[in-house]
């Protein structure tokens, strides 16, 4: 109803009303057809019409606008609920992002670990490799030999 009390087309039909009420009582009625107009010059009844019309248009107002703040508070409240809802998404992508820093960081030392374990073994395999090559390597025991018959 805001809407429509509020807008240009409203506007000019309201003054067309106004101005074809006073057309017809002031010059039709009275002065071509020589009748007695229903509102004759001061237009009380046009006054009275008018007074009624501020006053519903003034009930409207109020009631637009408590349908207004009615939908305020609740897009208020609802925002509130989005907030907090978001602040705990944060704080748990926080605690676990914090945690897959704190995993990669060991996951990385034990790749260094594993990595410092490959270089001497590898480093000592190429030594035995060596030695063996040249003779110097340490002699198969009976204990080493394959079993007879298999």
């Amino acid at each position: 109803m805001r809407n429509a009390m509020g807008s240009w087309p409203f506007v000019f039909i309201f003054f067309a009303v106004i101005i074809a009420w006073t057309l017809l009582n002031t010059l039709l009625l009275s002065r071509v057809l020589h009748h007695k107009a229903f509102d004759p010059y001061p237009y009380n009844l046009l006054n009275l019409f008018l007074s009624m019309v501020a006053g519903v248009q003034a009930a409207f107002l109020l009631l637009a606008a408590k349908r207004t703040d009615a939908i305020s508070s609740e897009i208020a409240i609802h925002t509130e609920q989005n907030t907090d809802d978001i602040k705990k998404l944060i704080a748990e992508n926080t605690a676990l992002t914090t945690t897959v820093k704190l995993n990669t960081d060991l996951l990385d030392e034990i790749h260094r670990h594993v990595t410092n374990i490959g270089k001497k073994v590898g480093a000592e395999m190429g030594h035995r490799a060596a030695r063996d090559a040249l003779g110097d390597g340490p002699r198969e025991t009976a204990a080493d030999e394959p079993p007879a018959g298999g």
